[in-house]
């Protein structure tokens, strides 16, 4: 369960000049409200676009967030300084957008209910029964949070009146906010307990050069690559050992992608050089080459994964065939040759033989 304390919105036009800093928060007993706000929250929480981060030495953001989480620092205050600096810098951008500031400090038990569940499952017994009571026991996760929402222009209805006459009309607004399965690009959410920083931004031309508003001008935080990111690069590179190595490529990504779902569903890190030991356990060579690639893509040790940000990546493994076939199949099958198997004819040409089916439903 996802749990807002506080929340507020700030408004911008940068058409008119408008700044509207708001001095009251967004009232949460509101169900429509609570919800709009809960959702794009529960989504960036899970995003695997998120970057990752610490703060650097002399940030001026660590310290009012630090003063903010011990209780010196107001909520609506903090929140209306970080409004004025995203007013500032976006003015200034080439191309800032319409857009409002969302602010909200929130608890987050979602993560610990999973872990619970995974714990449950991975290990078992009087023991993970035990672990699970004390995932559902511990304090929920606390983050604060600023989401850039774009404004987007929609039409409306506008019932008028016009010499006693109803005259219905249609009109455009450029005030709608996003709907909450819209894709955000700016965002950011920092962890209470470690100080922790997930980020998204993009580059937005500031006097004549690119530059990144959240991690260098407002957080002053270091920039760890996204989960999307690494298990991206790591598919890769383990796609051109084994293409390099005369393995079946479809087969090496997908076994790559089920033991980050693996790990996922242990609530634990993926580390990029184990992919390469798994996949490549019995290739020595291919797991050097392997093991190379990454030192040159210059991938991080390790990689926090989100159980659901993992399962929306690497649950399943899609193929397609010069032939214009298709498949999707659980990417934990690549280790399961009674299930499905690759197998390569003498012509070169390749054959996939699926077994242990006992019904086809059209789709």
């Amino acid at each position: 369960m996802l749990k807002v304390q506080n929340a507020i919105l700030h408004v911008f036009d940068f058409e008119t000049g408008g700044k509207y800093l708001s001095d009251r928060e967004l009232d949460l007993s509101e169900r429509a409200t609570r919800s709009y706000v809960q959702r794009h929250l529960r989504k960036v929480s899970a995003s695997p676009e998120s970057r990752h981060g610490e703060f650097c030495e002399g940030s001026a953001f660590e310290q009012k967030i630090r003063d903010y989480f011990a209780g010196r620092e107001d909520f609506v205050a903090l929140s209306q300084d970080i409004g004025q600096y995203f007013w500032e810098e976006l003015r200034r951008s080439d191309d800032p957008g319409q857009c409002d500031v969302l602010v909200a400090d929130f608890e987050d038990t979602d993560a610990v209910v999973a872990q619970a569940k995974a714990t449950d499952t991975v290990v078992g017994g009087a023991l993970a029964k035990a672990l699970e009571q004390d995932a559902y026991d511990a304090p929920p996760a606390r983050r604060f949070a600023v989401i850039l929402l774009p404004r987007r222009q929609a039409f409306v209805h506008d019932l008028r009146n016009v010499d006693g006459q109803a005259a219905n009309d249609v009109v455009r607004t450029d005030a709608a906010l996003p709907n909450p399965t819209q894709k955000v690009e700016s965002y950011l959410l920092v962890d209470a307990d470690t100080l922790a920083i997930d980020f998204c931004d993009r580059a937005r031309s500031i006097a004549g050069r690119d530059s990144y508003i959240i991690p260098d001008g407002l957080l002053q935080c270091t920039t760890q690559a996204s989960s999307r990111e690494v298990i991206s690069s790591v598919t890769k590179i383990v796609e051109d050992v084994a293409e390099e190595y005369g393995m079946e490529p479809a087969l090496a990504v997908s076994e790559a992608k089920a033991y980050v779902a693996e790990r996922a569903e242990m609530g634990e890190v993926v580390l990029p050089q184990e992919v390469g030991e798994r996949v490549f356990e019995d290739a020595p060579q291919m797991r050097e080459s392997y093991e190379r690639k990454t030192r040159e893509e210059r991938l991080p040790e390790e990689v926090p994964v989100r159980r659901g940000a993992a399962n929306r990546m690497t649950k399943t493994h899609h193929i397609r065939t010069d032939t214009g076939i298709e498949i999707t199949f659980p990417s934990e099958f690549a280790r399961k040759p009674e299930l499905i198997e690759f197998q390569r004819d003498g012509d070169g040409s390749m054959r996939i033989v699926l077994k242990g089916i006992a019904h086809i439903e059209n789709r």
